[in-house]
């Protein structure tokens, strides 16, 4: 009896070790110590997918648009974001293309880098996508091709070795056919945008750029010029009813004269080209938009011509931008001498080549 008591006593007393808990413990330590080497390393990556935006290697998507290391990260999105990498929020909006031309007057070289340098600052403000086309003479390319590489804009850089005399040029000849090397870009291209053309003196309220990507045809607004030599205001564009447009009008701010312009081909009013723009779709579907005019086929050959014919005399298509358009958001400072054209590009030029 006192042995099997005894024995009773010891297994009570002393149980056996579970090979089970040793395991149970070995895991828990484990799995601590994994925990520990990820969230070490975690701590070196990014915190946010906008700093791995920011740190991902620059490269060269395309010949016409460069984006450099220094610039800032909200600027390289812009352009990823216009080239379709990172997609933007919300519904998709129209792209943008906004052609700037220059001059190659010897006059003119020494302000072209300060105005394009201040209509780049101007274009990053505006949301993506838009494309920024600069058109110039081919001797003017390597300078302005720096300046442009350095904005962090999505851009093509067009040029032309066709020369123009001062004359021509002052005539507004050059321009107008700077403004055709444009549009056989876009049309070869097939660039589907709002297309407007910007000056380089023009200066722009910003929210005008989200009125432009509301043109689903033509639109027009109106335009104050501002003449350094002259010194004088002229306010030009269309007279609308919300923005429905009935008409064109010129309104000369220094002695308070308003002239009026008709629709017709003998009463076509002078637009200026800074004061409109359109769907670049008019420049590839004559059947939709009614290109080629019967009566006047040789615009057939000139698109700046065409479209400036459509929107002087067909207003059902054109949208008055602001509504009732009262409101001024677009001013140009005209530097041309007093005897010079006015530079709304109705001035006949070379013809496109198709």
């Amino acid at each position: 009896m006192g042995s099997a008591m005894e024995h009773a006593g010891v297994a009570g007393g002393r149980p056996k070790k579970s090979p089970g808990g040793s395991q149970l413990w070995k895991k828990a330590l484990l799995h601590s110590s994994l925990c520990f080497v990820m969230g070490f390393f975690t701590g070196f990556a990014p915190s946010s997918v906008s700093d791995w935006r920011s740190v991902a290697p620059v490269g060269m998507g395309s010949s016409h648009m460069v984006r450099t290391p220094h610039l800032i990260s909200g600027a390289v999105n812009r352009s990823l974001l216009a080239r379709g990498v990172i997609p933007a929020p919300g519904a998709p909006q129209p792209l943008l293309v906004v052609v700037t031309t220059t001059e190659s007057t010897p006059t003119a070289a020494g302000e072209r880098a300060a105005m394009l340098t201040r209509m780049a600052h101007t274009l990053r403000l505006v949301p993506p996508p838009l494309l920024w086309v600069v058109v110039e003479a081919a001797p003017d390319v390597p300078a302005t091709a720096k300046l442009l590489r350095d904005t962090g804009i999505l851009y093509r850089h067009l040029t032309y070795k066709e020369n123009f005399t001062a004359a021509e040029a002052a005539a507004g000849k050059e321009r107008h056919h700077q403004r055709n090397t444009a549009l056989e870009h876009i049309e070869r291209h097939r660039l589907a945008a709002v297309v407007h053309f910007a000056g380089l003196g023009d200066v722009y309220e910003l929210r005008f750029f989200d009125q432009l990507r509301q043109i689903s045809t033509f639109g027009a607004w109106p335009v104050a010029r501002m003449s350094r030599n002259e010194r004088k205001v002229v306010i030009q564009g269309p007279a609308c009813s919300s923005s429905k447009v009935l008409g064109w009008f010129s309104r000369d701010l220094s002695n308070g004269t308003t002239g009026t312009g008709g629709g017709t081909a003998a009463t076509s009013p002078e637009i200026d080209v800074h004061g409109f723009a359109f769907n670049s779709s008019v420049l590839w579907d004559p059947e939709r938009w009614g290109r080629y005019p019967t009566s006047e086929p040789d615009k057939s050959q000139d698109s700046m011509r065409f479209v400036q014919q459509v929107v002087a005399e067909d207003y059902s298509k054109v949208k008055g931008i602001p509504p009732d358009c009262l409101e001024i958001m677009v001013w140009g400072v005209d530097a041309a001498p007093a005897t010079a054209p006015s530079s709304s590009g109705q001035t006949p030029g070379n013809k496109r080549r198709r």
